[in-house]
């Protein structure tokens, strides 16, 4: 964006000169110190772009290059709202004005005040409708408010002018993804890999690999993981998607090293804690099992962690104290139907075949469909 402000600077600059034949020291003064200002803030030197953009205001009030370049001073320095006023101002002198415009929708993106962003976008493009940059970030902005229709409309809209743009099918699949559409999303983002075979973004080989998860697909998300850690090995999304992948083809002894290396990143992530708690459970290690389990309990309580351990107890055969266990952890999470799967299973195995129905029956009164829990209470019915 700054690149744009200098090129502006320097078309006012040239304006002025060739539109006067008489230079006016005044205006000649506010065109170089506007080009300085916006090379200095290409540069990072922002103290000094302020100080030239300042003595553009005390020659003339409300100037809009100086108003634009201490708004963009505040933007690159995350002062959003102290950016959005500068914006403002310039604006309510200089109604129109793209960069002013296009700044002050960036400070509402920036604050997560994707409407007004929105609305902002929407007048920069009755000026410049073609403008690609704008035409996705609306579309980014319209994905984050979940407007899939008007989201969708305009990354295809930049694909038209644009086929192979990148922003725009990183948004696509982003967006199908958000609405649980796996196979549209997995399209998209290969896609990517398509046209970037051998500089592909870490992130879109993560992307496509959780479409794999989302799909069950493991065994296809496993490369694309494998991929992604051989360009950083500590990254915990290609950690995380292999160990999942392994989780859900039962394959507990690759997606325990995973989970490790996470741990070792991370030794307080207590969701990790009780995954791998979990693969040690299903390869029939209880006591390292339950050493992670309390792991993942000494950080806080957690429903999961606890399971794992009732679990324990019914692989160990002391049924009355997994179903103990399990009931106390209803009366905390009421309206999860794994527990009463278990409970319901402890009840068979004890021999209290109506303790389990029952136990089945009230999870459904709370009137939420849930098919494992009607098919195992059709099972024990028949």
């Amino acid at each position: 964006m700054e690149e744009m402000y200098t090129d502006l600077s320097s078309s006012f600059h040239t304006m002025n000169m060739t539109e006067n034949t008489e230079v006016d020291p005044k205006m000649e003064e506010i065109s170089e110190l506007s080009k300085q200002g916006y090379q200095l803030l290409k540069e990072n030197r922002i103290s000094e772009a302020e100080e030239a953009f300042n003595k553009i205001l005390s020659i003339e009030d409300n100037n809009n290059y100086a108003l634009v370049g201490l708004g963009d001073s505040m933007r690159k320095q995350n002062h959003f709202r102290e950016a959005v006023e500068y914006y403002s101002r310039c604006l309510s002198f200089h109604p129109g004005n793209n960069y002013a415009l296009f700044g002050l929708a960036d400070c509402y993106k920036a604050l997560n005040q994707y409407h007004k962003a929105i609305e902002i976008w929407e007048q920069y493009l009755l000026h410049d409708d073609k403008n690609i940059t704008v035409l996705t970030r609306v579309a980014d902005a319209y994905r984050k408010i979940r407007d899939f229709r008007k989201s969708k409309t305009l990354y295809l809209r930049v694909l038209d002018m644009e086929e192979n743009n990148a922003y725009a099918l990183i948004g696509l699949g982003h967006l199908h993804y958000d609405f649980k559409e796996y196979r549209d999303a997995l399209y998209y983002w290969s896609r990517m890999l398509e046209i970037n075979p051998d500089s592909v973004d870490i992130r879109v080989l993560t992307s496509i690999g959780n479409c794999h998860r989302k799909l069950k697909t493991f065994d296809q998300g496993v490369p694309y993981f494998e991929r992604a850690l051989e360009m950083d090995p500590d990254n915990f999304y290609a950690l995380f998607g292999l160990a999942d992948c392994y989780r859900g083809m039962n394959q507990q002894y690759h997606s325990v090293d995973y989970w490790n290396k996470i741990l070792q990143k991370d030794p307080r992530n207590k969701v990790i804690l009780t995954r791998a708690g979990d693969a040690y459970r299903n390869m029939g290690d209880y006591p390292l099992a339950a050493e992670y389990y309390e792991r993942a309990l000494n950080i806080e309580f957690d429903v999961y962690a606890v399971l794992g351990l009732a679990l324990i107890s019914k692989g160990q055969g002391k049924m009355e104290e997994a179903a103990a266990s399990l009931s106390r952890l209803i009366q905390a999470d009421p309206k999860n139907y794994r527990l009463y799967l278990e409970l319901a299973d402890c009840y068979i195995k004890m021999n209290l075949k109506a303790r389990a129905v029952e136990t089945l029956q009230s999870f459904q009164r709370f009137g939420i469909r849930s098919q494992p829990v009607s098919e195992y209470l059709d099972k024990i019915l028949l």
